[in-house]
Order: structure tokens, then C-alpha cells, then sequence
């Protein structure tokens, strides 16, 4: 049985064999992106995941299921984001069931940019105002290093570089969890 409340509302965990991440902690909110309850979420060193009029959805629902996390401070939980490939898998569970993504695309997104971030939060990434079909997951974590060797030190009022690093993928799989 499904724990109750629904899936954007209840916690997952959140596991990419390539990089190493097992059953990080994916703790959802009402907000969007990045925002000041997103951070305080990360700065635990956990994952953050927004829902509501601006944010995603929850593991499996058709459209964006969006899942930020740290890549430097508390912990680094995504330090190695930048390796995910496509075709690369990311299980997400919850709900008694195991949901299996596959990357599909590698983008990169810029707090500067209204237009760079709506694509990053649409229900199909990278297209806002088209209407989801599929299951989609968008995991998100900082390019600092990135930046700043290129001599981009802007930051947001959170400390945030210009520059997020995205791996999108689509649901190719579900199954029950075991053990």
C-alpha cells in the first residue's frame, strides 16, 4: 500500500549507481527551485524536491519530477552529477515501488535567466506551456567549479552560482521495492 498523502507530498529516496548515490533522503516542499525552503532542505544534506503552482511532481506522475541537491557543501551529495550519462540509470523510490529513469538529455540552467529557469521547471523540461505525456525526473546541483573557472563568481542571495548542472530522464521502468 501507498503511505498516505500523495506522491508529491511524501518522502523518496533517490539512488544513481554511476555516481555512487544510494537512498539519499528527497525531502518535498511547496515552492520552487533553489527557493529559501529548497536550500534550507539541501543544507541538511539532503535532497529537495518542490511541488505545487511551481514545482514539479512526485516519482512516477506524468511531468517533472524535480530533485535538487548540494554538489559542494553538506556533504555533496551530487558532487558527481556531472558524470550521469545518457542512458545512465536513476532509481527513485517511494510507495512501496521502485522507479527507474533513464537519462536522456544533459542541460544547463541559469538563475539569470527567466526563460532558462521556466524551462528547467516545466512539466516537459526544456519546453514551457507543452503539456506532459510522460514521466520525467530533472536532478539539479550547482556549477561552481564551472564558473569559477570561467570567472563567473555572481551569486543569488543564497549563494547560489549563475549556473546549475541538469540531467534529465524519462520513466522506463517500475517495480516493487524489496528488502
Amino acid at each position: 500500500p501507498k503511505p498516505p498523502g500523495d506522491a508529491r507530498t511524501q518522502p523518496a529516496s533517490l539512488s544513481i549507481p554511476s555516481t555512487g548515490v544510494v537512498n539519499l533522503r528527497v525531502v518535498p516542499y511547496e515552492g520552487t527551485t533553489d527557493d529559501w525552503p529548497g536550500t534550507r532542505i539541501q543544507d541538511r544534506g539532503v535532497a529537495a524536491s518542490p511541488y505545487g503552482d511551481r514545482g514539479g511532481v512526485g516519482p512516477g506522475e506524468v511531468g517533472n519530477y524535480l530533485v535538487t541537491a548540494h554538489r559542494l557543501s553538506a556533504g555533496g551529495p551530487l558532487r558527481d552529477l556531472p558524470a550521469l550519462g545518457v542512458g545512465d540509470p536513476v532509481l527513485v523510490t517511494w510507495g512501496g515501488k521502485v522507479y527507474e529513469y533513464r537519462i536522456t538529455e544533459h542541460r544547463t540552467t541559469s538563475f539569470r535567466s527567466a526563460r532558462s529557469l521556466a524551462e528547467q521547471r516545466a512539466a516537459v523540461p526544456g519546453s514551457p506551456g507543452r503539456a506532459a505525456t510522460q514521466a520525467m525526473i530533472t536532478i539539479s546541483t550547482c556549477a561552481t567549479p564551472e564558473d569559477n573557472a570561467a570567472g563567473n563568481y555572481w551569486r543569488d542571495d543564497r549563494n547560489n552560482p549563475e549556473h546549475r548542472i541538469d540531467r534529465v530522464g524519462v520513466l522506463t521502468d517500475v517495480r516493487e521495492a524489496t528488502g
